[in-house]
């Protein structure tokens, strides 16, 4: 049995099974069920698909993902947010052939897959650290921007080109204002009011399926078809014939950045959304696993009519509610999903695309996080600079570019904060022998003869110009100087460059007669030394557990009085 479930998850889950979950998965398999039809659909026009796809991409995916996933909550299937990332990497290469472009699709969806298993495999899931929260509110924003006025052509009834650049959109749609159908823009609108009206004040009612029957049946009873109200048409029934996706290599070579980019960002998407509800119901997910999970369900729907798909953040939370306990509440969903196409296609001829496009902008329009970005302007500008950065570059670049140019100036970020660490010059405080950073502690004691510096990283090849400038600085600036106290507790790492800037602080401070003392070095740091020579160069003798211990030597060793620890504090206080 523990062999069973180290390969397929579901099975642990279903070891304990009872009738309270198999109740709960039950009505959570229905409830997501029904709500993946129209949104399923919906989230197919974003992608530039027929919307019957919509539903291809909710069926093999989900059921793939109960068997490997670790998350038992998460619901799997098509969303907004990798919708919008294959219409803009299929788009430009499919030549306007909707053939191509399904295709196309399809590959991308078999790469995608590909790339999840394999970082699974490699154990890569470490990865999703390079997208930080501040990069992904910022490219979900934006993304949330883009895909709500992408629809703006279903919604006002007009032929507007496909683009991905907000101002592009909008440009267009004023060019069209005269020729907006009028009936179609109301249906929208009403479409939307309908929608927010039910979320606020009638919550259990699946609002998205109840717009889709409201509006289908009224086309259909006044045949508003005829007056020029674009609806969805036939839709074919039955179940995806498994089938190879176009093998083509230089569509494949071109598609690689997106791929990329697409199992990256549904990765996260995913992985953020699984972490939340395995922390509410207090089990683990394994983010590698997860990858698997997500690879899979993404190799197997490409050989059955699915595009890229993932966990979703909407879906995941009315899944929770509905009282789902294992991943056999997907399969249910699944099953719901393989009963409408089998069935009950024909039901959706007359479903206007506006109704479609008023549940996209419903839905995407709540991700545009004005909190996190308010939150972030009090909290950390830093943070908030970079949301703003890469919300920007998302709407003035595109979507790819948009997340590239957030993870560059993520790692720019991280490459600057490693390189200029924390440090501080240090006293004692009165009546202790504790010490503390004296621009924090002005209170603190300290000797004219005497400093005790701190620096709060480990000391490796990008930050050693920040150490070395700080102890040349105090060097420098007083003569006076006798002895150097250097707490070392921070510091966990010592690579070859920081032994080599500790071995050139040790000489320049002998030369100018200060004498060196370290504190807190931690064991493997001291092994690191003692392969190095630093221990017999410095002396044995200098290191010490404490930092008072080692100024109580230098006050021994040297002409240091204690009775001076009360001067003013030094002015090179703290370097951040």
């Amino acid at each position: 049995m523990q062999r069973l479930a180290s390969l397929f998850p579901i099975a642990e889950q279903l070891g304990d099974y009872s009738r309270d979950k198999l109740q709960g998965d039950l009505s959570a398999g229905l409830t997501v069920g029904v709500m993946l039809i129209p949104q399923g659909m919906a989230y197919a026009l974003i992608a530039g698909m027929p919307p019957i796809y919509g539903l291809y991409a909710s069926l093999v995916p989900l059921v793939l993902y109960a068997f490997f996933g670790t998350s038992r909550q998460l619901a799997v299937g098509p969303v907004a947010m990798v919708s919008l990332l294959v219409a803009a990497a299929v788009g430009p290469l499919a030549g306007g052939d909707p053939s191509t472009y399904i295709g196309l699709a399809l590959l991308l969806s078999l790469m995608v897959g590909l790339l999840q298993f394999g970082l699974g495999i490699a154990r890569f899931g470490f990865l999703v650290n390079f997208l930080s929260h501040p990069v992904l509110s910022g490219f979900t924003s934006a993304a949330a921007l883009i895909i709500g006025l992408s629809q703006l052509k279903h919604l006002l009834g007009v032929d507007i080109e496909r683009s991905h650049l907000i101002h592009e959109i909008l440009l267009a749609a004023l060019q069209q204002v005269a020729d907006i159908h009028v009936l179609t823009l109301a249906i929208g609108v009403g479409s939307i009011l309908f929608l927010i009206a039910l979320r606020k004040w009638l919550p259990a009612i699946p609002g998205a399926l109840a717009v889709v029957v409201l509006s289908t049946g009224a086309v259909w009873a006044l045949d508003l078809a005829a007056t020029g109200v674009n609806i969805v048409g036939s839709v074919p029934g039955g179940l995806p014939s498994p089938s190879l996706p176009p093998m083509d290599v230089d569509a494949a070579r071109s598609l690689v950045p997106s791929a990329l980019a697409i199992g990256l960002v549904g990765f996260m998407e995913s992985i953020a959304v699984a972490k939340v509800y395995a922390s509410r119901h207090r089990y683990e997910v394994d983010a590698n696993r997860e990858l698997v999970g997500l690879g899979l369900a993404n190799i197997a729907g490409a050989f059955f009519s699915a595009y890229p798909t993932t966990g979703g953040f909407s879906r995941t939370a009315v899944n929770d509610q509905a009282g789902a306990k294992t991943n056999a509440a997907a399969i249910f969903s699944a099953a719901v999903i393989a009963l409408t196409l089998l069935l009950l296609t024909p039901l959706f001829y007359y479903l206007p695309k506006a109704v479609l496009a008023a549940i996209v902008m419903v839905a995407v329009f709540g991700l545009i996080d004005w909190e996190e970005a308010t939150f972030l302007w009090r909290v950390d500008r830093k943070d908030f600079y970079l949301m703003v950065v890469t919300f920007v570059a998302t709407l003035s670049l595109g979507i790819e570019a948009g997340i590239l140019t957030g993870v560059i100036v993520s790692l720019m970020v991280v490459i600057y904060k490693s390189s200029t660490p924390h440090t501080a010059v240090m006293g004692r405080l009165p009546g202790t022998e504790t010490y503390r950073n004296l621009k924090r502690n002005p209170e603190a004691l300290t000797d004219s003869c005497l400093v005790v510096v701190r620096m709060d990283a480990g000391l490796y090849f990008a930050n050693v110009n920040a150490f070395k400038d700080l102890v040349m600085e105090i060097d420098a600036e007083d003569d006076s100087l006798e002895a150097l106290v250097i707490d070392m507790y921070p510091v966990n790492t010592l690579d070859s460059t920081g032994v080599h800037a500790l071995k050139d602080v040790i000489e320049t401070c002998r030369r100018n007669d200060v004498s060196v003392y370290l504190s807190g070095v931690k064991g493997p740091v001291q092994d690191v030394m003692n392969r190095a020579g630093l221990t017999s160069l410095l002396g044995p003798d200098r290191f010490f557990h404490e930092v008072h211990d080692a100024v109580e030597a230098a006050e021994h060793n040297t002409s240091l009085d204690p009775a001076n620890l009360n001067l003013p504090t030094r002015t090179t206080a703290d370097v951040s």
